[in-house]
């Protein structure tokens, strides 16, 4: 679970209600049909945005964001390095029997294995790679749609609540729950869009580009070891592809 994306909801959220509590009462701010013209409206904006093969995925994309073991590229350097050991110690082909959990490394060592030319790897790797970006962005643009329809469709609201407000100024009881809508649904819209919306989105594209990170260091170090390349080096190499305060040490290199 990322820690970070729930404490950061539970604040958001505590930091919302906390200052209607503060100023009024909680029920004021409370409006089924301000919920209504956000709610359905974005959700039917969304479907017509996207096929429902898609819509259906939304909830999954953002349980990833929650939770979602992150890629530590470190320890994938320290695996590929016993793996360079293996590899070295034995020969390639011994890559097929070591037991490795991650499936995208698992192929990567099946295709060294295979002997298979280190262009050809290099290849094959990189369509995985490409597959795997083409469907996280699919997922962020949903999030980032539902971002801009969030306020837009607040703004509706709005112009809807204003019309009947115009309509029914001689009526003084219906001048509140208009102001309501017109008020509310831009209050429901930017919550949706700025606290929830466009924060999963970015939650979303840090994670996938640091899995993105971690599957380009498996192909380097792929190659690596193809070539014979010793141990050390690779891992050395492979640092190169994490900030300064995070890579292997020579100390660490040569244990």
């Amino acid at each position: 679970m990322d820690i970070a994306t729930v404490a950061g909801l539970v604040l958001v959220v505590v930091a919302i209600i906390g200052s209607i509590l503060t100023g009024g009462d909680i029920t004021s701010f409370i409006d089924v049909p301000s919920m209504l013209v956000v709610g359905l409206g974005v959700i039917g904006g969304t479907m017509i945005k996207w096929p429902m093969e898609v819509v259906s995925k939304l909830v999954s994309v953002v349980m990833k964001a929650i939770f979602f073991t992150p890629a530590d590229p470190k320890i994938t350097i320290e695996e590929i390095g016993t793996l360079a050991e293996t590899a070295r110690r034995e020969s390639v082909f011994a890559l097929e029997k070591v037991e490795v959990e991650d499936p995208f490394l698992k192929k990567a060592m099946m295709l060294a294995a295979d002997n298979r030319p280190p262009e050809v790897i290099k290849s094959i790797l990189q369509l995985e790679i490409d597959a795997l970006e083409d469907r996280h962005s699919v997922g962020i643009d949903v999030l980032d749609g539902i971002g801009a329809d969030g306020p837009a469709f607040g703004m509706i609201g709005t112009l809807i609540g204003l019309v009947i407000m115009l309509q029914n100024l001689s009526d003084q009881a219906a001048i509140g729950p208009a102001m309501a809508v017109a008020l509310l649904t831009t209050f429901y819209g930017a919550v949706l869009a700025n606290a929830f919306a466009l924060p999963l989105k970015n939650k979303v594209t840090y994670r996938s580009g640091r899995e993105v990170l971690k599957m380009n260091i498996i192909i380097a170090g792929t190659l690596g070891i193809v070539a014979g390349e010793n141990p050390r080096l690779i891992k050395e190499k492979l640092s190169a592809f994490l900030p300064p305060s995070e890579r292997v040490s020579e100390e660490e290199a040569a244990a």
